[in-house]
């Protein structure tokens, strides 16, 4: 098998000891030509200094707070690979992965995404993505398949899958003329369904590879049970919507996710005493309503 190189893209913010352990994990393992991009996204503390002075052969990019998508795209931007994998900065790896998706890419000139299997590391024995379902037509319910499991056989298995997950995912640098840059629209959340629903779209096969690894924290950006991640993932499941359905089915969408779904989850929240994610979730939906999607990809 030729080889080829990979940009390795990673986004900092306030993460300087999940970016360091990230990059140790590679060097340590990883055995495939990489180049390692870390996007520094506007750290409170100068994290882009130290990253720079224990990492001198890494490209550092510094870059204005604009967003997981803005972070990545700015990293894109000096991305040499002809292979770009994106990657949370609060992962690792135990063995190389990078030959493994490259592998699952050169098969065939259609797939042009793969994820790895992704499980947690503090319960390396518990999946959070083995592949994610499609959206539901007007509900936009989706799933993680295998989330929360122990790893079982059927997982184990390679298969085509509807998004590519955020947290770890290779493309081909060929389907940036395709579909371009990530939208910068959404801030947080969706941007990768967004990124893979333009994929498929464009007529590539988007791949769940098990037989790579890695090991997930879990993101410290928006922790759950707060207002900044009600607010942006109420935003981004109307801005999607707008986005990427077609037709009558769009506004049955908005309809629904504005005067059922948010309602609904404003309502619990208020029954428990938690007003503040309430509002996070009615000010998310409206912001999605109103604000400018860049361009609507199905009118």
């Amino acid at each position: 098998m030729n080889k080829f190189l990979v940009s390795i893209i990673t986004v900092n913010y306030n993460g300087l000891h999940d970016t360091c352990e990230m990059i140790e994990s590679f060097s340590q393992y990883e055995t495939y030509p990489y180049e390692m991009i870390v996007v520094d996204n506007g750290s409170l503390k100068p994290e882009a200094d130290e990253i720079e002075r224990r990492y001198p052969k890494i490209k550092l990019v510094r870059n204005v707070n604009n967003g997981f998508a803005g972070g990545n795209n700015a990293g894109l931007r000096v991305a040499e690979g002809d292979y770009l994998f994106f990657l949370n900065n609060d992962t690792l790896i135990r063995e190389p992965v990078l030959e493994t998706l490259v592998r699952r890419l050169e098969a065939d000139p259609k797939n042009g995404g793969v994820s790895p299997m992704l499980k947690y590391n503090y319960a390396p024995d518990t999946l959070q993505y083995a592949g994610f379902t499609p959206f539901s037509g007007i509900t936009l319910r989706n799933a993680a398949i295998g989330f929360n499991e122990k790893e079982q056989p059927q997982y184990r298995i390679a298969h085509e899958t509807a998004s590519l997950h955020g947290a770890a995912m290779m493309v081909r640098r060929d389907v940036l003329q395709s579909v371009g840059f990530m939208t910068e629209i959404y801030f947080l959340f969706y941007e990768e369904f967004d990124w893979s629903a333009q994929m498929h779209r464009a007529g590539y096969r988007l791949w769940y590879e098990p037989a790579a690894v890695v090991y997930h924290k879990e993101s410290m950006t928006a922790k759950r049970g707060t207002p900044l991640r009600e607010f942006y993932l109420s935003r981004a499941r109307i801005l999607y919507a707008r986005r990427n359905i077609p037709g009558s089915r769009k506004v049955l969408s908005c309809l629904y996710l504005s005067f059922i779904a948010a309602p609904k989850k404003s309502v619990i929240y208020l029954l428990h005493g938690k007003f503040q994610l309430a509002m996070a979730v009615i000010r998310g939906t409206f912001r999605g309503l109103i604000d400018y999607s860049h361009h609507v990809l199905y009118e």
